[in-house]
C-alpha cells in the first residue's frame, strides 16, 4: 500500500512540465484561432481615415481602394535620407524571424524551398523575386508593387509597369503594393514607415486571398515588425559614423 505524502508536500515530475507545455500550447492555439477569426471578419472593412502625417498619396495613385492594409512605424535618430537608405539596403534573409516564417510557409503550403543565391539589399532581393518599383521620391519614399496568387504553394510575383498598375484587372490575381518611407521630424531625426495594401481582381481571387490572409497574416505582420528595429539600429549607426545623430 502506498504511503500517503505528508500534508503540504508538492508533487513534481512529468505532469508538471507537460501540463505547463500543454497549457501554453492551448493558450497559443486559442490566441491564433482568435486572430484568424478576427482577420476573417474584418477582411475588406473600410479603414478609418489616416491622420494627415500618415497619409499616403503615392500609394493612393496605385491603389486608392483596398481590401486589407498593414501599417507600421518607428522613430529613428537619423536623418530621413539615411533611414530610407538603411531600409532599402537591409538584408531581409539575415533575420532569424523572417527565415523562420518563410520556412513555416513552405511547410504549411507545401512549397519548394527557394535555394537561389540572393542579391544583397532588400530592394535588389525583392526585384529578383519579381517586384517592380512603381514610384520613388529620392530620400523619402519608395513604392513597390506586383500581382500574384499568394494562395498557391510556389508563388510567382509578376511585375506590372507603373502606368498600368492601377488599371490592371486580369481575373484571378491579388494586387499588392508596399512602401518604404522616411519622414523627417527634425534635422537629424525621422520616422520610418512601411505600409502594405492588397486588393483582388475578382470574387474568386478575393475568396482565396481572404482565406490566405486570415491564416497567414500573423506571420506576414511579424516580418514587417521584425524589420523596424534593425532599420533603426542600422540608420542610427550610419548617422553616428557621419556625425549626424542628434545630441544626447
Amino acid at each position: 500500500m502506498a504511503t500517503p505524502l505528508p500534508s503540504g508536500t508538492r508533487t513534481c515530475g512529468i505532469r508538471g512540465p507537460v501540463g505547463l507545455l500543454a497549457a501554453t500550447g492551448a493558450v497559443t492555439a486559442a490566441a491564433y484561432a482568435a486572430w484568424v477569426a478576427t482577420s476573417w471578419l474584418r477582411y475588406g472593412r473600410a479603414e478609418p481615415p489616416l491622420p494627415p502625417e500618415e497619409a499616403e498619396p503615392l500609394l493612393d495613385r496605385f491603389m486608392p481602394e483596398f481590401e486589407v492594409a498593414d501599417r507600421h512605424h518607428i522613430n529613428v535618430n537619423a536623418p530621413a535620407e539615411i533611414t530610407l537608405a538603411a531600409a532599402s539596403e537591409m538584408d531581409l534573409f539575415r533575420s532569424p524571424i523572417a527565415r523562420a516564417i518563410f520556412r513555416g510557409r513552405e511547410l504549411i503550403m507545401g512549397s519548394r524551398p527557394d535555394d537561389r543565391e540572393q542579391p544583397a539589399g532588400l530592394l535588389a532581393q525583392v526585384e529578383a523575386l519579381g517586384w517592380r518599383e512603381l514610384a520613388h521620391l529620392p530620400g523619402r519614399e519608395i513604392v513597390m508593387g506586383a500581382v500574384t496568387r499568394p494562395w498557391e504553394a510556389d508563388v510567382v510575383f509578376r511585375p506590372i509597369p507603373p502606368d498600368d498598375f492601377a488599371a490592371f484587372a486580369e481575373p484571378g490575381f491579388a494586387k499588392i503594393v508596399w512602401t518604404l518611407r522616411a519622414d523627417p521630424t527634425g534635422p537629424s531625426t525621422s520616422v520610418f514607415r512601411t505600409e502594405t495594401r492588397v486588393t483582388t481582381t475578382d470574387e474568386a481571387a478575393r475568396a482565396k486571398f481572404r482565406w490566405y490572409w486570415s491564416l497567414l497574416s500573423p506571420g506576414i505582420r511579424l516580418i514587417r515588425l521584425a524589420v523596424l528595429v534593425p532599420v533603426r539600429r542600422e540608420a542610427e549607426a550610419r548617422a553616428r559614423t557621419l556625425h549626424l545623430a542628434p545630441a544626447v
